[in-house]
């Protein structure tokens, strides 16, 4: 009789989290606004208030947006305040910040409202190679949540998972 494989892993009780599964549909998009200052550095306040009333922002709808001045100038705060108003009934998210920074604003939120109350006792891998944009601070974010009701959290692939935490 033939020693029947047995797939020990597809048998546990390991629970897979791949953050890619929660990644939000959405354009991501940069909005510099280095092209509506003064020769890229000095922000002329009639100026720029007549181009934010006078543009569509129709064209962010659902989208995650990102204000950022490319330049070193200096923009006072009440100016992307301006824009977020703006863009706030179009866009999904506003923050000023790059790409990344605003994968993780996407991805914290996603995190605090993620209910966990599944993984109560259960044994973690925090899946690690993915195709998105996720962020290395959401495996933070996620981590630190789930060592609350986790037995025990991995980081990688069933087959060769990293140990990172086992509750005491």
């Amino acid at each position: 009789m033939q020693d029947e494989i047995i797939n020990r892993v597809a048998n546990s009780k390991l629970v897979t989290i791949d953050l890619e599964d929660l990644y939000p549909e959405g354009q991501r998009v940069v909005f510099d606004i280095k092209d509506w200052l003064f020769e890229g550095f000095v922000l002329r306040e009639k100026d720029f208030r007549q181009q934010v009333s006078e543009f569509d922002w129709s064209i962010y709808k659902n989208q995650y947006v990102a204000l950022t001045c490319s330049t070193d100038a200096i923009i006072p705060g009440w100016a992307y305040m301006l824009l977020s108003i703006s863009l706030e009934p179009f866009a999904k998210k506003i923050i000023i910040g790059d790409l990344e920074q605003l994968e993780t604003s996407i991805y914290q939120d996603v995190i605090n409202h993620l209910d966990i109350s599944e993984y109560e006792g259960k044994p973690i891998i925090i899946k690690g190679c993915s195709n998105k944009p996720v962020p290395q601070n959401a495996y933070i974010m996620l981590s630190t949540k789930l060592k609350t009701v986790a037995r025990s959290i991995m980081y990688g692939e069933a087959c060769s998972s990293v140990p990172l935490y086992k509750k005491k």
